[in-house]
């Protein structure tokens, strides 16, 4: 998968996704980041990026020219020109606290998209003209404002990379972990044994996978419903 993401803070950004499993996805080849300046795209000696709103009201709105140019440049680039883009295979995502929240259903599908580029919004929005005529998908983390969606984005590539074939080490790492299957995910313990007087369950020690596995599901239904009953309202299907 390649991503660009196009932001006013490429500094922020860089650093983040140079590290760890994102930086070995990135030597292996199996996933390409790219990230470009908002203001390269700007024809003015301030580099401005924003305006103040049309019919008033308190801050300002990202302007829709830096951006539609820089998309318009990197679709050109990867695909032709923006006509030619194949939405089954690449699309664009804003970053916006309006958008649709991140989950793991949403992660997986774009995992199977072949170019992805999200932009990063700011100040009170971007102008609704970016959205009629470039982005795909309005994405948000949660229900709460930032001051930018720098921060949002890097948690969407990481979310998305780590779910390509490849990027983690073991096949089955994502199966079992939560939101996968519906339920938050079972306890899990490791070495030592006994821990501060905590000790490890022992049909975890058990050499039984039948008797585990069913422990694990049970663990897993009762931290959901401790945790997040909300996700046992949508909960359908064997567990």
């Amino acid at each position: 998968m390649h991503i660009d993401v196009v932001t006013i803070f490429p500094e922020m950004v860089v650093p983040v996704v140079g590290q760890s499993i994102l930086k070995r996805a990135q030597a292996r080849k199996l996933v390409e980041i790219a990230v470009h300046n908002l203001r390269d795209y700007t024809h003015d000696k301030r580099r401005t990026v924003d305006d103040r709103p049309y019919g008033g009201g308190p801050g300002m709105v990202m302007k829709p020219e830096p951006i539609c140019e820089a998309v318009e440049a990197i679709e050109t680039k990867h695909h032709g020109s923006i006509n030619h883009r194949d939405k089954s295979h690449c699309q664009v995502v804003l970053m916006a606290p309006a958008g649709m929240r991140l989950s793991q259903a949403l992660a997986k599908d774009l995992s199977r998209l072949s170019h992805l580029v999200i932009l990063c919004g700011h100040y009170e929005g971007v102008d609704e003209r970016i959205r009629q005529a470039l982005v795909d998908r309005d994405i948000s983390i949660g229900d709460y404002v930032l001051t930018g969606g720098e921060l949002p984005a890097m948690v969407l590539i990481d979310c998305v990379a780590r779910l390509i074939p490849g990027v983690l080490g073991h096949q089955q790492a994502t199966l079992e972990e939560s939101f996968s299957w519906g339920l938050l995910e079972y306890p899990q313990y490791t070495r030592p044994k006994v821990f501060r007087g905590m000790g490890v369950p022992e049909i975890l020690r058990s050499g039984d996978h039948l008797r585990i596995a069913t422990w694990r599901k049970l663990q897993a239904l009762a931290r959901t419903f401790t945790q997040r009953p909300d996700l046992l309202d949508h909960k359908t299907g064997n567990w």
